[in-house]
């Protein structure tokens, strides 16, 4: 697995884990901010544009993930962020070792699969692949997902690169996710943002995750659709973190806190 890094010469560490699809460049201006308080550490989750390694499964990305933690940073970090694919990523890493990090923001995970989306992948991408190096093409996903126009060359160069069987891969691995029974034994205060204006599938989804841990904080964030949280408004996520790491919610709307 590739890194790229910000803040070295700081003390506590963050990980933030991007959206499948996209790669570091996710959080690229979230990290810039943190970078003048934290090490923040940007994976490029496998099978995505610079990895090194083909996509498996995400309890392997995970394991992975934990492993680079004990050998690089000490067995924990202070949080770990994750946004969709790298969302659910983090879900996996809690529920695989309960005190991985004190603190978890885990932005538009899905974790209610999807039989009937899974089966429609393999045909789909098999079918139109070759429309993802079409320039035109490109520029009406990229549309899609609502991401600020300056990311679109990043976007267009990284998703050119991601293999058709690793995009297959992540794409059902996503669809197909749920929640382990032991992610209720974590010792991390979980923080689930949500956009208003995701699809319900996402929004139950939230649900869920604070239903399996009560002492989760649910985030919903108005007017924001999937992934702009973090893509988009990167001086707000950047103050969310702060807050969750300095126990101040007061700038931080807060749907409902389970088990208060």
């Amino acid at each position: 697995m590739q890194f790229h890094e910000y803040g070295a010469g700081q003390k506590e560490t963050i990980l933030l884990l991007h959206g499948g699809g996209l790669s570091w460049w996710n959080y690229r201006e979230a990290a810039e901010k943190l970078g003048e308080d934290y090490h923040v550490i940007l994976p490029v989750l496998d099978g995505h544009a610079g990895s090194d390694r083909p996509f498996t499964t995400i309890e392997d990305n995970a394991a992975e993930l934990l492993s680079f933690i004990d050998e690089r940073l000490g067995g924990s970090v202070l949080l770990i962020g994750g946004l969709s694919l790298g969302g659910q990523i983090l879900l996996e890493m809690l529920s695989q070792r309960a005190e991985v990090c004190p603190y978890a923001l885990v932005e538009s995970a899905a974790v209610l699969p999807s039989r009937l989306t899974n089966a429609l992948i393999g045909p789909a991408f098999g079918s139109s692949y070759g429309l993802i190096q079409n320039r035109s093409f490109a520029k009406m996903q990229f549309q899609s997902l609502h991401m600020k126009p300056e990311l679109f060359e990043d976007y267009y160069r990284d998703t050119c690169r991601i293999r058709k069987q690793d995009m297959i891969a992540f794409l059902k691995a996503n669809t197909a996710y749920a929640l382990k029974d032991s992610f209720r034994d974590t010792e991390a205060a979980v923080h689930v943002f949500v956009g208003e204006k995701e699809n319900s599938e996402i929004l139950r989804s939230a649900e869920a995750i604070c239903r399996a841990r009560p002492s989760c904080s649910l985030h919903l964030l108005p007017k924001l659709r999937h992934g702009e949280f973090s893509i988009n408004h990167a001086d707000r996520y950047a103050n969310a973190v702060r807050q969750i790491v300095r126990g101040d919610r007061r700038r931080t709307r807060i749907v409902r806190r389970y088990g208060a």
